[in-house]
């Protein structure tokens, strides 16, 4: 079903969505991958890999250490991240102009929320956001609905059809899908072949430029 009205509320992930942290997640990983003794991994993998928070996704890759590699990540992390991270081209337009639509804003996103929020104060950009929730503030991570419940809490929304979440991922478009937000893709890469049979975006944006025409044209 087409949608013709603008969202009252929209969630965006964080990395990749809004941010390039690639290069300063690859690195913060490989530092700790080494640390223990693992094969570091290629852009591609990080790419592909880095999905879920860390105190899901380290147990899987660090067994009973994951909480000392947890400490060796994050050391490192916090020694680059902030001056590093970037802002995807079109990104401080598109906030801007969701702003001035009168849109609420929120970010859900699996980094911890200590350093989201340092990093929307390093970009200037704290000022758009109603909450910036991450790893660790809710009681469960994206994909659980737990954060959009929390990033939403104080905003007058509830999840609905009117609460767009935007990311760049699969886990993005479960975790709108099971809160019964809508799914929005955006990222330059087209979808992979069966990528998204599980949790098919609603609408897919290959750049800022083109999600606000189209708030635009709404």
């Amino acid at each position: 079903m087409p949608q013709t009205a603008l969202p009252g509320a929209v969630i965006f992930d964080w990395d990749n969505t809004l941010v390039d942290s690639w290069p300063v997640i690859r690195d913060a990983l490989n530092t700790t991958l080494i640390s223990f003794g693992q094969r570091p991994w290629t852009l591609e993998e990080t790419r592909k890999r880095v999905k879920k928070s860390t105190r899901e996704s380290f147990p899987e890759l660090f067994g009973d250490k994951w909480k000392s590699a947890a400490d060796v990540f994050y050391a490192r992390y916090d020694e680059i991240h902030a001056a590093q991270v970037k802002p995807l081209r079109g990104i401080s337009e598109l906030l801007s102009e969701i702003a001035s639509l009168g849109i609420y804003q929120c970010i859900v996103s699996n980094k911890r929320g200590d350093y989201l929020r340092k990093e929307a104060d390093a970009l200037g950009w704290t000022k758009y956001f109603g909450h910036i929730v991450g790893a660790n503030d809710a009681a469960h991570d994206k994909p659980a609905a737990d954060p959009i419940h929390m990033a939403l809490a104080q905003s007058g929304f509830i999840p609905g059809q009117n609460v767009w979440f935007v990311g760049d991922a699969d886990i993005d478009m479960e975790c709108a899908i099971g809160a019964n937000c809508l799914p929005v893709l955006m990222r330059a890469r087209p979808p992979e072949n069966n990528e998204f049979d599980q949790f098919p975006p609603h609408f897919h944006f290959d750049s800022a430029e083109a999600l606000c025409k189209r708030l635009r044209k709404m």
